[in-house]
């Protein structure tokens, strides 16, 4: 078959939204911090450039060759999450030592760790497809390999990125067909492992106050929800138009990241908002699409699990931004200023093109 040109052409019409948008909401913070409002964009104009070509690489690729080297590839992941935690190679931000500095511009392995995790986990469940009812053969052994790369996440600390991996997991493994039961016990290993992850971490505490009751610290933890409801709310169908946001200027911080939605919202209104959930919802359907129509089980669960992944992290991301969840730091695929993130979105989507390139009829 062709490549799928409704899936190409959506994330490449949000990649173009992105960099207006980016500029818009950057360019106060930009000529501040850097004397160049321009900083911004161009830095991700040039991720863009490469990540396009990476995309179009990747989607020449045949996926099976992902299948014989899907070891290697989760081995590679777990050496750089452990070097990025070592002081001097690793970088801190925001209280995170999650990247790898390169000059001016910063990679994270968290973000690459995603789509290596999906092709071994892929590639496990293919294998051992006649052992998923058995825990200890077919259950276990990729749960140890899905906390260890949880564990070393949470060391830096990034929970965001943790979650949207374990989720992703735990998808992958119910359309693989895994007894209901094991999904129940491990609901319950969740919300005792959450609870525990929140006591060692007071700060992750204060996130969950702060987005009960925002206005119970609107100075503190409850500052960044607070003004991205102030950009969401008031703006009716068209918003106040591009470049006239308010709360880039100095109210919600550094606005080009996890809260571009804001931004978008604030300067289109409701009739941006839903060009955007549009375009995203085309490319889950387009994914979703191009799972069911494999027959090789291991390009089934390759492309669901790239497609799910990709989806809950825009999930995450727009239910911070509205405050139906704790801010997380969790950015939107292809909207989000970042280069780790847009370049590991673009390698999944060009792996999902290759599967689609290979679909039955």
């Amino acid at each position: 078959m062709k490549i799928d040109k409704t899936l190409l052409f959506s994330v490449i019409i949000l990649m173009i939204i992105s960099l207006f948008m980016i500029y818009s909401a950057s360019y106060v913070w930009a000529e501040y911090k850097f004397n160049n409002p321009f900083k911004y964009v161009i830095n991700q104009g040039i991720f863009s450039l490469i990540g396009i070509i990476i995309l179009f690489i990747i989607s020449k690729i045949d996926y099976k060759l992902y299948y014989k080297h899907a070891n290697k590839l989760l081995i590679v992941c777990i050496v750089l999450l452990i070097l990025v935690l070592i002081p001097g190679l690793g970088i801190v931000r925001n209280g995170s030592r999650s990247w790898f500095g390169i000059g001016s511009f910063s990679i994270q392995p968290s973000e690459f760790s995603k789509i290596g995790l999906i092709i071994f986990t892929s590639k496990y469940l293919a294998k051992s497809n006649k052992f998923l009812q058995n825990y200890k053969k077919g259950i276990f052994p990729i749960l140890f390999i899905l906390l260890l790369i949880f564990g070393l996440i949470m060391l830096e600390p990034d929970f965001g990125t943790g979650m949207i991996i374990v989720l992703t997991i735990i998808a992958c493994l119910f359309v693989a067909g895994v007894p209901m039961n094991f999904f129940i016990i491990l609901f319950f290993l969740g919300i005792a492992g959450i609870t525990l992850l929140i006591a060692i971490a007071p700060y992750r505490m204060d996130r969950i106050t702060s987005f009960l009751n925002p206005w119970s610290d609107p100075l503190g933890t409850g500052f960044q929800i607070i003004q991205s409801l102030y950009a969401i709310g008031p703006n009716g169908l068209f918003g106040v138009g591009y470049l006239n946001s308010r709360q880039k200027a100095f109210y919600l911080p550094e606005p080009q990241t996890d809260f571009i939605f804001s931004i978008i919202a604030e300067e289109f209104g409701i009739v941006g908002t839903l060009v955007i959930l549009t375009l995203f919802a085309i490319i889950l359907i387009r994914g979703i699409k191009i799972s069911l129509r494999q027959e090789n089980l291991f390009a089934k669960y390759l492309a669901f699990g790239l497609i799910f992944q990709l989806i809950v992290q825009v999930i995450m991301n727009l239910s911070v931004v509205i405050g139906l969840i704790p801010v997380t730091g969790v950015t939107l695929p292809f909207m989000s200023y970042g280069g780790s993130s847009l370049l590991t979105s673009l390698f999944g989507i060009g792996i999902l093109l290759n599967i689609s390139r290979q679909s039955p009829n």
